[in-house]
């Protein structure tokens, strides 16, 4: 059983024991079988009317519906809550909504909203819950106490209170998760004179083994199986395009992680390039393998293919993938193929990925070695 028939189950249940509740069930039922792909539309639309017309003591049903809900389930649900919160602004359950907020239990993306009501009705309440929030699971509710930890840290700097600022925006760079935040209490803590270690707090992968180039003529080479998906021999030496093709050590002095191809191998066009990591688990755990590329890319783990993208320069950013996975107790082999194509603008030279590994809330894993 999956997470969201898992949840509806619950839910019916829940619902059902209840008087009054089993219409509500059905709704709310039709609203979560709505599929990406438009099937259930008509069903849900007539759904969300009735969902729509709910009491202000049912949102916190209405939040917990959407748990396992597919993205455009949730929308659905979004809108009839909001729906509801105008409507009944003035009887909103505002401890029962608190209560949600703090329950771990339920999606992240129900929480925020749950907490973004609470926000907006009942800003004391919100306020007093938000350091709370610190270690949460879910990253979005993290933006909360840190913007709290930086707001605190500039008002201890304007009273040249240095330790307290230092301290609060320590604290608030130890939990954030989002990058923008990330970057501002770096450079806080920068101008204070504080050494902050951005690859460590990111947990991108900074020494890699790193090989080409081998050929990407009339990119090919993306579905081409070259000798590093076969088997990584460090030591062996292939015919690459125009050259020999050969492992070297490469560390990144890139704070965030990146991992260039044209310093090793020059300004190369229309290749493949390979960079293998070892990553040491100290235990099988779950994890996310975060990557940032504009080439065309592939990422094996243990020599399980997890995922890539065939294109070229459309840009890169900070997690612009998530890929989960699973480690395995020891040592565990990431390798990453990097595509480069034909293009010769100025802005197509980048050759180039960032990689991290983390659990499903952004917070880095560490390689015991």
């Amino acid at each position: 059983m999956n997470l969201m028939s898992r949840t509806l189950c619950t839910l019916t249940f829940v619902l059902f024991a209840l008087p009054g509740m089993a219409d509500l069930v059905t709704d709310l039922e039709k609203l979560r079988a709505v599929s990406r792909e438009g099937a259930g539309n008509e069903a849900a639309a007539n759904g969300w009317k009735a969902v729509a017309q709910s009491k202000a003591e049912d949102l916190p049903v209405l939040l917990a519906a959407m748990d396992g809900a597919n993205p455009l389930a949730e929308n659905w649900l979004r809108a009839a809550i909001s729906v509801v919160e105008d409507r009944e602004a003035k009887s909103l359950p505002l401890s029962a909504l608190k209560k949600f907020v703090l329950s771990t239990k339920h999606s992240a993306g129900a929480r925020a909203l749950a907490f973004d009501i609470l926000s907006r009705h009942a800003k004391d309440e919100a306020e007093a819950i938000t350091p709370m929030l610190i270690e949460d699971p879910g990253a979005e509710l993290r933006r909360h106490p840190v913007a709290r930890l930086i707001e605190a840290g500039d008002a201890a700097l304007a009273k040249s209170d240095k330790a307290a600022a230092v301290a609060a925006y320590q604290q608030g760079l130890k939990g954030a998760r989002d990058e923008d935040q990330i970057k501002a209490l770096a450079k806080k803590l920068r101008e204070q004179g504080q050494t902050v270690d951005l690859p460590t707090h990111f947990g991108f992968l900074m020494n890699w083994k790193v090989i080409a180039p081998f050929t990407n003529e009339e990119r090919k080479g993306f579905d081409e199986v070259f000798p590093p998906e076969k088997q990584i021999d460090y030591s062996a030496k292939y015919a690459g395009k125009g050259k020999e093709a050969k492992w070297v050590d490469f560390t990144s002095t890139d704070e965030y992680g990146k991992i260039d191809f044209n310093k090793p191998f020059g300004m190369e066009k229309q290749v493949v390039g390979y960079a293998a990591a070892e990553f040491t688990s100290p235990e099988a755990r779950s994890a996310e393998i975060r990557i940032g590329c504009k080439n065309g890319w592939k990422v094996w783990l243990n020599g399980e293919l997890l995922f890539g993208r065939d294109e070229y320069h459309r840009g890169a950013k900070l997690d612009q993938y998530k890929l989960p996975c699973q480690l395995k107790a020891g040592k565990n082999v990431i390798l990453v193929k990097c595509c480069q194509n034909e293009q010769t603008e100025q802005w197509t030279v980048e050759w180039e990925f960032q990689l991290r590994v983390c659990d499903a809330t952004g917070t880095a894993i560490a390689s015991a070695k």
